[in-house]
């Protein structure tokens, strides 16, 4: 919960581990309360990992001091310009995370499909020294190579998860099958369900799973 003059926003950040486990991941911050709430979202982003030592294995591969220079949504895309930090340093691996970090926030909003990147005001159609071809809009299909294997997307990294909530989210695991588990803080196991992803063994599939436990 945020004070009344806030929201809590959903921004998206770099999970570090092995392969994998490495991989884009969901995180909440607490935002001023404003009516534009994808713009919020973005402001959130570009603030940089919430949390302090808390969130310890997440980064960002967004430039310091980049900015937000603008947002419009229409017809399911959004158009985003960001000032030219976000296009410097960096090789491949970093150039492609920070791309599915803006994807992955902005198109958890139902009015926005996909994305379109302008930098100061032009839009991208080859991204980066590497030479990343933007394509026309890009959603989170163009991204699954930055996700983990498992990828939860809900609940958020940090995210209070109460008994009966939901764990959803995308896999591409050996014949779909996975487990979730709930441990508590002595690493006891209070919940292992088995969950079936509706894909598999080469190709990416949504999953959606209850899970109960007690205290």
């Amino acid at each position: 919960a945020a004070p009344a003059d806030t929201m809590i926003v959903r921004t998206y950040f770099v999970l570090g581990g092995e392969p994998g486990v490495e991989g884009i991941v969901p995180t909440l911050a607490e935002a001023p309360k404003a009516p534009a709430v994808a713009g919020a979202a973005m402001a959130a982003l570009l603030d940089g990992v919430p949390g302090g030592d808390r969130y310890a294995p997440i980064s960002t591969a967004i430039p310091p001091d980049t900015e937000l220079l603008g947002l419009t949504i229409k017809n399911g895309v959004a158009t985003v310009d960001l000032s030219t930090e976000f296009d410097s340093g960096g090789g491949s691996a970093s150039m492609q995370y920070r791309l599915a970090q803006v994807v992955y926030t902005l198109t958890q909003f139902s009015t926005v499909k996909s994305v379109v990147f302008q930098v100061e005001g032009q839009t991208v159609t080859v991204f980066g020294s590497e030479g990343i071809v933007l394509d026309g809009p890009v959603d989170r299909s163009d991204f699954t190579d930055q996700l983990p294997s498992m990828f939860v997307d809900r609940p958020a990294f940090g995210a209070a998860f109460a008994s009966s909530g939901h764990v959803t989210g995308t896999a591409n695991v050996f014949e779909a099958q996975f487990r979730v588990a709930v441990l508590d803080g002595a690493g006891k196991v209070l919940a292992d369900e088995s969950v079936m992803a509706t894909c598999g063994t080469g190709c990416w599939g949504t999953f959606d799973v209850t899970v109960s436990y007690g205290v």
